[in-house]
């Protein structure tokens, strides 16, 4: 994991293209932005793996891991797909796969629908599958052998677009198997629906990572006193930055924002160097 330590900031989930909607960076463009930082980024896509133009990234030097979204377009909540990304990340990747569980689930999100596409012939509705869970809450099967996999897997599992109930099923079926990884995608987001009181609820939970994105700041969904409650509530929080978006900031200005934003939150500098670094390192390591 030395490639990791000592990065000003090693962000989970940034969004570069190609992926469902016209984004600001390509996988290499955003690996430049971070080298230029000091940081590391795992791209992410809606679309498809991320993996093997992680890979490509790295022979060029550039600090940069992948990720994998359980969509239907990109193979579906399968563990093939799953084992076909590991390999494509490298063997000598400093830094788990992280894969998420569906964002391409019930209905759009109001901010998808004002988004350009990225290729005018994909309709993106189409692709919509089901939750992860069954109409009773109970996780479904293919959900539970995704989690089995990663137990063995090199990754790390994040719940993309659920929401609390249904993360919750996750949490106690990753404990149940021994996944030792899980991140929960934009806990405190609306769409998730975790309060910081449910997150100090989970912090015995071994293994269990939460994250907090700019993004959910920047909309204006929560703020600097919301990011210091969930600080406080759990002791391994991630601060992400979930963008990528032509329209949002770039990666110098998401920093600057996020400096004022911890100061605003009154975080202290090893809080701060927590949720940045130590703890996405801590999740992403091998």
């Amino acid at each position: 994991m030395c490639e990791l330590v000592g990065r000003m900031v090693v962000d989970v989930h940034y969004h570069a293209g190609p992926d469902l909607y016209r984004r600001r960076l390509t996988a290499a463009g955003a690996g430049r932005a971070y080298a230029q930082v000091g940081g590391w980024v795992v791209l992410k896509s809606h679309l498809a793996p991320t993996a093997a133009c992680a890979w490509e990234a790295r022979q060029e030097g550039l600090p940069v891991s992948g990720a994998l979204v359980l969509n239907e377009l990109a193979g579906g909540v399968r563990t093939r797909p799953m084992e076909q990304a590991v390999y494509a990340h490298g063997p000598d990747t400093p830094a788990r796969l992280l894969v998420h569980l569906p964002t391409l689930v019930g209905p759009a999100h109001p901010s998808a629908l004002r988004r350009t596409p990225f290729h005018p012939g994909l309709d993106i509705e189409r692709w919509r599958a089901d939750r992860v869970v069954d109409a009773d809450g109970r996780l479904r099967p293919e959900t539970t052998e995704v989690l089995r996999a990663a137990r063995d897997l090199p990754v790390a599992v994040a719940t993309g677009h659920c929401d609390r109930e249904a993360a919750l099923r996750i949490v106690d079926e990753a404990v149940r198997l021994g996944v030792p990884r899980l991140l929960l995608t934009h806990a405190t987001h609306p769409m998730s629906g975790f309060t910081p009181e449910d997150l100090t609820d989970l912090s015995h939970v071994p293994g269990l990572y939460v994250e907090l994105t700019a993004l959910t700041l920047l909309l204006g969904h929560r703020d600097s006193r919301h990011l210091a409650e969930v600080v406080h509530a759990h002791p391994r929080v991630v601060f992400s930055s979930d963008l990528g978006q032509p329209d949002q900031p770039d990666v110098r200005q998401w920093l600057s924002l996020s400096a004022t934003w911890f100061r605003d939150a009154g975080l202290t500098a090893r809080q701060t160097e927590a949720i940045t670094r130590t703890n996405p390192s801590n999740l992403l390591a091998p």
